[in-house]
């Protein structure tokens, strides 16, 4: 298989290299290095905008085995894909499986990578790699093709990633439904949609900078996103707003982050970060445990959430915050995906608590 593969490297900032074989577009890039321990569903993850100016090390060693699957028909927000394209900036594997086997695959893992202009390696010892960067932590690191061009290291957090991968145009699903709800895509998984169209919820998608004053809504969805929640100044500004009104809000992912940073919380960096299918969550004040699926960098500090806000769930592998909620208000979010893309549903009620919230405060 590798014979007919170009040789190329995956070199961190700390000196370290890991050689390999390009089976994705041929060219270097740079970003930070992450690894997700998730077993399947490679295609939702590298859409994930959440993902935007990483390189992804994936811990499964077999991928490509099942192809890439068609979009569901006649699916306006083009299922089972997170976004409209791949949001990874390179991609490291240990074997890349040449030849898939599906009933509804569409096409090959390589030949996507390579229309998407995403470089990506094989034959690569992922598990020194992720051990490596567990012990170590996330750093910067860049894929080059032997005997090619170099580039940089880039720090991606550096920039308003958001700002990048949200769109610029508003855009209406569900029209009729029952509820309004307006979305603030910061780089949303569009399964988030999927499931709030699936509760009777008109659903109106804005930018991450959009002003909310005067919009028809009965909540508010934060979604999720890549890079620093204190790069959206703009985004925790409208969010205080709404907390003021009393709108009946919901946070996931960097929609948590955000939250907290508009109550006067403060969020930090992870050492290595929460990215896989298995993440285990406990909600507090109960013995209710939920296997989550996880992806981000940042955390909310709990010890400086103010007086009216408390924890609403922990992990129980490092003991990060995991979610917040106002004590009387119809405010709370998540850090983990509720929306299930790909797997598993433990959290999916969270999706029937927001609309529990919306129809109590219209009461």
């Amino acid at each position: 298989m590798t014979q007919s593969m170009k040789k190329a490297r995956l070199a961190l900032q700390d000196g370290s290299v890991y050689g390999g074989f390009s089976f994705g577009h041929e060219g270097p890039v740079a970003g930070e290095v992450v690894f997700n321990t998730g077993m399947v569903g490679y295609p939702e993850t590298f859409t994930d905008p959440s993902y935007a100016g990483q390189i992804l090390v994936l811990t499964y060693p077999m991928i490509g085995n099942y192809g890439i699957p068609r979009a569901v028909p006649n699916c306006e927000i083009g299922l089972p894909y997170e976004s409209d394209r791949i949001q990874i900036a390179g991609l490291i594997v240990t074997d890349y499986s040449t030849e898939f086997s599906h009933w509804d695959a569409l096409g090959d893992l390589a030949s996507w990578l390579k229309e998407s202009k995403v470089p990506a390696l094989t034959g690569v010892d992922t598990r020194s790699l992720t051990k490596e960067l567990r012990e170590r932590g996330t750093m910067l690191g860049k894929i080059v093709l032997e005997g090619g061009a170099d580039v940089p290291y880039v720090d991606p957090n550096k920039d308003n990633l958001v700002a990048q991968v949200s769109p610029r145009e508003v855009k209406k699903y569900g029209v009729g439904n029952k509820r309004k709800v307006v979305m603030v895509d910061c780089g949303a998984k569009n399964n988030i949609i999927g499931e709030l169209v699936a509760r009777d919820m008109e659903v109106t998608r804005v930018p991450w900078d959009a002003n909310l004053e005067g919009m028809e809504m009965d909540g508010v969805m934060i979604s999720n996103g890549p890079g620093d929640p204190k790069q959206c100044a703009a985004t925790v500004h409208q969010i205080r707003r709404l907390i003021a009104r009393k709108v009946p809000t919901f946070g996931i992912c960097l929609g948590h982050q955000l939250l907290a940073l508009a109550i006067g919380a403060d969020t930090y960096k992870l050492k290595y970060g929460h990215r896989s299918q298995n993440q285990p969550v406990r909600e507090e004040g109960t013995n209710r445990c939920l296997v989550t699926s996880q992806n981000h960098g940042f955390a909310v500090d709990a010890k400086a959430l103010p007086d009216g806000w408390v924890p609403w769930f922990t992990n129980l592998n490092d003991g990060t915050n995991e979610g917040i909620r106002h004590e009387s208000l119809p405010i709370r979010s998540a850090q983990f995906h509720p929306e299930a893309a790909p797997g598993p549903v433990d959290a999916n009620y969270l999706f029937d608590q927001f609309v529990e919230m919306i129809d109590g405060a219209k009461k």
